[in-house]
């Protein structure tokens, strides 16, 4: 019979850690393991034989690190990491035939990945392994026991380990003080923190994850150590950081761990154009801090979701002023401006998403975001005409939707009849595009006559001028929309007059 977690006899103290947290709860953390227990009960059809095959084979095997973690927080997804006395070509023997399907990919590192019903396995032998305090590349070794392998991990909270098998037995393995950790809350290394993230610099900025993940704070020491070391951070490459950002960006506390890159530096080495909306506010208060505006915009942004977690929503939300600093000018009378901060953010959201090598879609599309989020005030009460509002949506294309939550959440002032305007004001061109979109094609804005029939209207072959005569029906199109085909002929006809003596300029 199994018996569960809370029957074995748990470590109740931090070990010699200096965290200053509460004692935990004995019975919080009796539910939190028995609950964690029953999780792992619902998946004895993977963890049993695979317990057992190791045990048979005289091998130990833990179920380690984020795996034991969100058990307990009751969030436990379909990736399970273990970590295991067995070198990497005795767990490719010992998984043949019990998996699905199994890759080396990482066995350099002593990693053998499967996947087995629908359940993604990463078995790692023990490690102990060393530096080179340069790169970050581990001089790979093999540990011995349990107890080397999870001491070399980032936080004690991922440094728990169940022990698997044989049966359906399962050791609940703490040494570090994870649980209680867990329990109050707190991020801390298992060895000292300069040690920790000399040895891989990206676990500081993977403490600011998991702080928007978990809605953790970090342990005095923790602090200190990244303060003194942010600038270890540039020996990580733009990819590993970039894979953490938006880790920490789709978290449920982003704004908490975006605010701790923030105080502790790490932002400046990263993405400096954070810290630099912290505007000081002029003595007439004339204008928002801009740092905390973009957080709150941020999450008002959220509270807009209306699905999964919107990746590039959010950035546009975090990023939509930081033209700001860049264009402030202090007017006569004591007023601020920030003419054209739209355009400067733009470009600026451009350079640093490519610098840290995202995706030219995602560049694209947040700093088109960037760029669209003034438009809307141009609307003043109503006053665009019909070819505005056409503009309006084929400039944003398919990121109209990303555009209306953001330009809503980008509502923070404290006067509720002007926000109460500005909502309903929205709300008018939103009925509007709904109408044109129910009246006109709206979503593919093109001109009335394709390239075909421009060449032959025209009598002209490919090239350039088919180009633009194209442009120039298209913003015919926006201006007027739709035509029918004789009057789209006598418009395109009349412009190549123009182009032709001159009369216009060419396009």
């Amino acid at each position: 019979m199994a018996r569960a977690w809370t029957d074995l006899g748990l470590p109740t103290s931090v070990s010699s850690k200096d965290v200053n947290a509460p004692t935990p709860d004995p019975q919080r953390r009796a539910r939190l393991l028995a609950a964690a227990d029953a999780a792992l009960r619902q998946l004895s059809d993977v963890l049993t034989p695979l317990g057992d095959r190791f045990a048979a084979a005289g091998h130990e095997l833990y179920l380690v690190g984020g795996s034991v973690r969100d058990a307990v927080l009751g969030r436990l997804g379909t990736d399970l990491d273990f970590t295991t006395d067995a070198r990497p070509e005795k767990v490719q023997e010992l998984l043949r035939g019990f998996v699905d399907n199994q890759w080396d990919t990482g066995i350099a590192f002593g990693t053998v990945s499967a996947v087995k019903d629908d359940q993604q396995i990463e078995i790692t032998t023990f490690r102990a392994d060393a530096y080179d305090r340069v790169s970050r590349n581990p001089l790979v070794q093999y540990g011995n026991s349990l107890e080397d392998d999870l001491v070399r991990r980032d936080f004690t909270v991922n440094a728990m380990a169940v022990r698997v098998g044989p049966g359906e037995l399962r050791e609940f393995v703490d040494p570090l003080g994870g649980m209680d950790a867990l329990l109050a809350g707190v991020l801390d290394t298992p060895s000292a923190p300069q040690d920790s993230f000399n040895d891989d610099p990206l676990r500081m900025l993977r403490a600011a994850r998991f702080v928007s993940q978990l809605g953790f704070t970090l342990a005095p020491r923790v602090h200190e150590a990244i303060v003194d070391m942010a600038s270890q951070i540039d020996r990580i490459t733009a990819e590993r950081v970039r894979s953490e950002l938006d880790k920490l960006i789709l978290g449920d506390y982003p704004i908490e761990g975006i605010d701790m890159m923030v105080e502790t530096g790490l932002a400046q080495r990263i993405i400096p154009e954070i810290p630099a909306m912290k505007l000081e506010i002029d003595e007439h208060h004339q204008h928002k801090d801009v740092y905390w505006h973009s957080l709150t915009v941020l999450r008002q942004a959220i509270e807009l979701e209306d699905g999964d977690p919107d990746l590039v929503l959010r950035w546009a939300a975090l990023l939509h002023d930081i033209g700001k600093p860049d264009t402030k000018r202090n007017e006569a009378g004591g007023g601020v401006s920030f003419h054209h901060h739209e355009v400067v953010g733009a470009k600026m959201a451009r350079k640093r998403m490519r610098a840290l090598k995202y995706s030219k879609q995602m560049v694209d599309d947040v700093s088109q975001l960037v760029f669209l989020h003034l438009r809307f005030h141009g609307y003043g009460k109503g006053q665009w005409k019909d070819s505005a509002v056409r503009r309006y949506v084929t400039d944003a294309g398919p990121l109209l939707d990303k555009l209306h939550k953001l330009v809503r959440a980008d509502c923070t002032t404290r006067n509720k009849r002007r926000a109460a305007a500005l909502q309903a004001t929205y709300d008018d061109i939103e009925v509007r595009i709904e109408r044109l979109a129910a009246e006109e094609d709206l979503a593919r804005v093109r001109p009335d006559l394709d390239g075909n029939a421009i060449m032959e209207i025209l009598g002209v072959r490919p090239g350039p001028e088919v180009g633009r005569a194209w442009k120039f029906l298209k913003e015919l199109r926006l201006d007027r929309g739709p035509l029918d085909r004789d009057e789209a002929e006598a418009e395109l006809r009349q412009w190549w007059a123009n182009q032709q003596d001159g009369s216009a300029p060419s396009e």
